[in-house]
């Protein structure tokens, strides 16, 4: 044990009586009630250091025990060759911790640990969470009040008191910030396959987004442009008041179902467009129309950033958000406000009786953001107001023959 070694030393006699070492005690003397009295100085110091206590000091902590190395001493010799006849001593041993505050700092070091907070990971997949650790912190203060108390009373052994850190990001505050919002959907025709590629290929590159607080997302930079080299197909879109055949046709049910989301999680819309022609997907004034030149634009205004997962498949594409909820619903209500007639069918010749497009009125109409607080209406904030253009029949008739005169 370290504290042996320093009471092997003084009872090698490492202690000397300054010019006195051959003297003798004087008579009756008496140390810690041992008669030393006559006795050579050297003798009687060794006689009196094997009946003292050299006690050693334990630090006692999470990491385990550890005995310190500590150095003894004592006023003996001074008290031997001061001693008058028949006095009666009390002699005690003093311990002294030469590097108490560098090893005690060492030992809470041994047994600290830092705390770390739950992380987040958001994907295309959705949300892992990496969950917290919890940290240790040493009172290292009282560690070295009780340290140097001991060393004064004669205590043995000193506590190092730690306690737990639960850092201020958890898994359980995470999941409370990836909270759904809202969720939209829409259906499609499946066997429509190119269609259906293009808008499932517009879901799968918006799903995964996490706008910031205050930050905005852009549909065209999101998806890119819709050509044969970015991956979209052709079919069906809406140009100039037709029906006609493009690259990218359905992204627009894509950005349409993904308006109707944010909408409905509370989100700024920047910039949005009505088609040309009313679309069956959804109900008027709530379809958001994209091109080279028409961009659906879509700010978050929490203080808390959102997260936004996208998916086509089953003939439904479907946007979720995700974020802090605040308690408050948002709604949205389509109001038609007139119906326009379409004008006369044009009327072509052929080889059958048919129609070839059907006529579809017009519709003037507007959309409304609804806020809700349980059931109390918070506001009512007119989103647009549109006109969708009426579509014209086309009908073929087979012409009547020529009856000669």
């Amino acid at each position: 044990m370290k504290y042996m070694k320093m009471i092997a030393l003084l009872l090698a006699g490492s202690f000397f009586l300054g010019g006195c070492a051959g003297g003798t005690v004087r008579r009756g003397v008496k140390v810690n009630g041992i008669d030393v009295g006559g006795m050579e100085y050297g003798a009687a110091a060794e006689k009196v250091r094997k009946t003292l206590e050299y006690l050693p000091l334990t630090v006692i902590s999470p990491a385990g025990e550890e005995e310190v190395s500590l150095d003894y001493s004592d006023d003996l010799e001074i008290f031997l060759r001061d001693a008058k006849r028949n006095a009666s001593l009390s002699v005690m041993v003093r311990r002294e911790w030469v590097n108490m505050e560098k090893e005690l700092l060492a030992v809470c070091e041994k047994n600290a640990r830092e705390a770390k907070g739950a992380e987040l990971l958001f994907s295309a997949d959705g949300f892992t969470y990496t969950p917290e650790v919890s940290g240790v912190a040493c009172d290292y203060e009282k560690l070295l009040s009780d340290a140097e108390e001991a060393l004064r009373s004669g205590g043995t052994q000193v506590v190092l008191f730690c306690h737990e850190v639960i850092p201020a990001v958890t898994v359980e505050k995470l999941k409370e910030r990836t909270r759904p919002l809202s969720s939209f959907s829409t259906r499609f025709d499946e066997k429509n396959s190119p269609r259906a590629h293009n808008i499932a290929l517009a879901a799968e590159r918006i799903s995964g987004t996490t706008i910031e607080p205050g930050g905005e997302f852009s549909f065209n930079t999101c998806v890119g442009k819709r050509t044969r080299e970015n991956g979209f197909e052709e079919a069906a879109v809406i140009y100039d008041g037709e029906f006609v055949q493009g690259v990218g046709g359905g992204v627009c049910q894509a950005s349409t179902t993904l308006f109707g989301a944010a909408l409905r999680a509370g989100l700024t819309i920047m910039e949005s467009h009505a088609h040309s022609l009313s679309v069956g997907y959804v109900k008027p004034s709530e379809d958001a129309m994209v091109s080279e030149y028409s961009d659906l634009k879509i700010k978050n205004p929490h203080p808390y950033p959102v997260y936004l997962l996208g998916k086509a498949e089953g003939g439904e594409v479907k946007f979720s958000f995700f974020g802090m909820p605040d308690g408050k619903r948002c709604e949205v209500e389509s109001r038609v406000l007139c119906e326009i007639d379409p004008p006369p069918a044009e009327v072509i010749e052929g080889m059958q009786s048919r129609t070839i497009r059907a006529a579809k009125k017009g519709i003037r109409s507007e959309s409304y953001l609804v806020v809700y607080e349980g059931e109390k209406e918070l506001s009512r904030t007119l989103i647009r107001r549109d006109t969708y253009a009426p579509v014209q029949g086309i009908e073929e008739i087979v012409p009547t023959p020529l009856v000669p005169e």
